[in-house]
């Protein structure tokens, strides 16, 4: 089944750049003080998410800012241990799991928003032939999430939860994305949750149809994920991030047009030129915002994923 998309690519949010709250831009770099270093590791994770910040390394854009980038692909679970090793200086993670860590006790500071969900970005996904049509027709639906503390279990929870489920029914199956149409076929879940390109995938190579949108509700125009250091890296090299965020938030402006990210992902990932042009996007944030960011730890305290209320805007680099 083929969905229909409506992609929200809001163009004013280029006129945003110098508004809000931590500004990616806001600060010039170009001080008569030299950065602090000039080279920075970056783990990247998610294509996607991260498809502006790797077009600006590749067209030379930290170059000229005076930073020598080198981007180190980790696996989503790995980003902050690696960061707290310090074998990265910066990580790219979800927002979830940033705030559990910082929770947890990790010194961590925001330096610059990546992605936010857009309609169809994130969902809830079937097979063809599955019983599962509504939200509401299983009372213990299996689930099948790529982390269990991350930011699937708190989109489905929020949209099943919205529909009617009992939330502390659902049971919730960790598999990783390229195996969940395994585990949907073998009948081991009900419904998947998935994000892009695993969605277009299924749909082209399955039939598979979505269950439920996982951005709307709670989780409309939800933030998805951010680039983070640990604190006393941000507080000993506040120039050289200042000239990151700078670059990174002009990158974003670029990514509002959605032929900038489509172009570029076959030349960084497995997704091939048909299904960059089919998958849905949502929205590279150009500022940095706490308030903004501060939806994500209160769903996460709400739901259970945090003890205590965390404030986010403490976390947030200053310009």
């Amino acid at each position: 089944m083929t969905k229909m998309r409506v992609l929200a690519i809001p163009l004013v949010a280029a006129l945003l750049v110098t508004a809000g709250c931590g500004v990616f831009s806001r600060g010039d770099a170009s001080t008569d003080a030299p950065l602090e270093r000039t080279e920075l590791r970056i783990g990247v994770g998610n294509p996607i998410d991260t498809a502006p910040l790797r077009v600006a390394v590749a067209d030379g854009k930290f170059t000229a800012a005076g930073l020598s980038v080198t981007l180190v692909e980790v696996p989503a679970d790995q980003a902050i241990g690696k960061l707290a090793a310090g074998e990265i200086d910066l990580a790219f993670a979800s927002d979830v799991s940033i705030f559990r860590a910082s929770a947890a006790g990790t010194a961590l500071q925001l330096q610059g928003e990546a992605y936010t969900a857009g309609r169809n970005t994130m969902a809830l996904v079937t097979l063809p032939g599955s019983d599962y049509t509504e939200p509401t027709l299983k009372k213990s639906p299996k689930i099948a999430v790529n982390m269990l503390d991350d930011v699937g279990v708190l989109a489905a929870r929020s949209v099943l939860g919205t529909a009617g489920v009992d939330v502390n029914r659902i049971q919730f199956k960790q598999h990783p994305f390229d195996r969940m149409p395994q585990a949907l076929q073998a009948g081991e879940v009900d419904a998947a949750w998935m994000v892009e390109p695993y969605i277009t995938r299924a749909e082209k190579e399955l039939g598979a149809s979505i269950l439920a949108d996982g951005a709307r509700g709670a989780t409309l125009d939800f933030p998805m994920s951010s680039y983070v250091s640990m604190g006393a890296f941000g507080q000993a090299n506040a120039r050289t991030l200042a000239a990151f965020r700078k670059v990174l938030g002009e990158a974003q402006v670029r990514a509002a047009d959605p032929a900038v990210v489509r172009d570029a992902l076959p030349s960084f990932s497995d997704i091939d030129r048909t299904t960059a042009s089919l998958i849905s996007l949502g929205t590279y944030p150009v500022s940095l915002n706490g308030i903004r960011l501060q939806r994500v730890a209160d769903l996460m305290h709400n739901s259970g994923l945090l003890g205590a209320r965390l404030d986010v805007q403490s976390m947030v680099a200053r310009p």
